[in-house]
Order: C-alpha cells, then structure tokens, then sequence
C-alpha cells in the first residue's frame, strides 16, 4: 500500500463513478485489518504510528468513495475538473427556476403530505443528477460536465437539508 495512492487504486477499484456499495464495503473491512494498530502492538510505537495514519487515511478513502455525490467530486478532481463550489455558483437557468419552485413549495407547505412530495421530487431530481454523473464521467469522459452535475447536486442536498428541518419545524 502506498499513502500516495489515490481512493480507487487503495481500494484496489477501477477509477469510475460506477461502483457496487458492497464491493466497498468489504474492501474497507479488509484494509481495516490489515491496517489495524493493535494488530502493530508487538512492533512498537512507531509501527503503531504509521498502522494509525493508515487507518486514517482508509477511512478518508472509504468516505469519499461510498458517498456517490463525494465520488463524484473526487472522480472531478481527478479528471482536473475541480468542483470550485465555493466560487463557482453557475447554474443554468431551468436549474435555478426549479430551485425557486421548490423553495415556494417549501415555503407553502403545510403538512407531512406537501413534504413529503416534495421530498420525492427533489430524491427523483437527485437520482437524475447522480446517473448523469455516472454518464458523463464513465461514458463520455466530460469531467468538466460532471462537475456542474455535481454543483447542481450539493444544491440538492442543500435544499434536501431543508425539508428535513422544515419537517422538524412542523412536528413540534
């Protein structure tokens, strides 16, 4: 193993979008094992030092790479698309009247039953969004297109945030 590894080739998995969550899984057990401080006790501090930093950084892999939105981003990152979230907010304009529609649709609802079509359309907006990604990054090689698929989809997230906390508003 090398800490210079990017997520997939640590994980032992085809740099794509596509992934099998299991697959993950099992490999994240595997290296946590392997890479267990405990299993380093016999060998001192210092071995135990480094089975921890490759601990940390299984886990950072296993993060980024079972979340499909933060693979996405990686898999950008990597193509040299960067998401630059912070400081590029461009959307196109059907995206953006989409996102006012359901912030008055937010803003409008009364009861669990308006929340809860909401919330359907925004997971069918992010399903759309999230194999779009997969489209672009597997298929057609457009990191720079997946990056505003994954911008559009940390706005999704957002707004999904919000009818969860809409929802808490309502129940009490």
């Amino acid at each position: 193993m090398n800490l210079q590894s990017d997520d997939f080739e640590l994980f032992g998995l085809a740099q794509r979008f596509a992934q099998e969550r299991s697959a993950i899984d099992a490999r994240w057990k595997e290296l946590q094992r392997e890479a267990h401080p405990d299993k380093f006790a016999a060998q001192g501090a210092a071995a135990q030092r480094v089975a921890m930093q490759w601990s940390v950084r299984i886990n950072e892999a296993y993060q980024r790479l079972k979340d499909p939105l933060r693979r996405a981003a990686y898999l950008c990152e990597l193509r040299d698309a960067p998401i630059r979230a912070e400081d590029n907010t461009a959307m196109p304009a059907a995206f953006l009247m989409q996102q006012m529609e359901w912030r008055e649709a937010l803003e409008d609802a009364e009861g669990e039953a308006a929340l809860d079509a909401l919330d359907d359309e925004v997971q069918q907006a992010r399903r759309a969004a999230l194999a779009r990604c997969g489209q672009l990054l597997d298929d057609e090689g457009d990191a720079a297109g997946a990056a505003r698929e994954v911008r559009a989809l940390m706005f999704i997230a957002r707004f999904a945030d919000d009818i969860e906390r809409r929802r808490d508003q309502l129940g009490q």
